[in-house]
């Protein structure tokens, strides 16, 4: 599985966000300024100033929300979570077609992540797009809701017809870079605990928990 979407913010976390973010009103500034060389030819958005000292605050408990969930740790392997901000679109807004930076000053890019700060139906337009070989898929997102995807994708997303896209975007530098052997990892990781569950620990499952660990200290990095 190549993609995780999840419920990652509960209501009165997102109220929260929206309300400290709702203060900053000067410390929002053009996009441009952090993206990429080919990248900022194309992105068209509002971004909170990243040595503001509330950007960092929240970005920490973005963090710490990250690293607590068992799910997104199963499925991503986080050795770091970077580069972190908050990022607004207003009508007529875009990002444009652009791939991330493999290698940026916080750390490598192996996955990306958007949080939704605003429910899916207050906006029209603002889908996310990612392209695979042959086929492409369009997320929007419910309010706290989170889509995780390989850095490696050419993604983009679509010009704000009305209302306004408040989310937060990171990137993950796994211990695995290899999308293929992530995927057999966290199959492996949730159908062990599945039978944990359900039947309760045995001699079978020590060894299913034992291959896993080994595995993930043979892969990881």
């Amino acid at each position: 599985m190549n993609y995780l979407t999840h419920q990652l913010l509960i209501q009165e976390e997102i109220e929260a966000f929206v309300q400290n973010l709702n203060k900053a009103k000067n410390l929002w500034e053009d996009g441009k300024l952090t993206a990429g060389s080919h990248a900022s030819k194309v992105k068209n958005n509002l971004q909170l100033n990243k040595g503001s000292e509330i950007s960092k605050k929240l970005s920490h408990l973005i963090k710490k929300k990250l690293l607590s969930n068992s799910l997104i740790k199963s499925f991503a392997l986080p050795k770091t979570i970077h580069g972190i901000m908050f990022t607004k679109s207003l009508n007529n807004m875009h990002y444009g077609r652009h791939i991330d930076n493999p290698f940026m000053s916080s750390g490598r890019s192996d996955l990306s992540f958007t949080i939704s700060l605003t429910d899916k139906n207050k906006y029209n337009g603002g889908e996310l797009i990612i392209e695979e070989m042959n086929s492409e898929k369009e997320f929007k997102l419910n309010a706290g809701e989170i889509v995780i995807y390989p850095s490696t994708y050419l993604h983009s997303v679509k010009e704000i017809k009305n209302g306004e896209r408040l989310v937060c975007v990171g990137w993950i530098e796994s211990y695995v870079k290899s999308i293929e052997e992530r995927e057999y990892l966290f199959d492996l990781d949730a159908g062990a605990k599945g039978l944990l569950a359900k039947n309760g620990r045995s001699d079978e499952l020590d060894l299913i928990f034992k291959s896993y660990s080994n595995l993930l200290r043979l892969l990881g990095n």
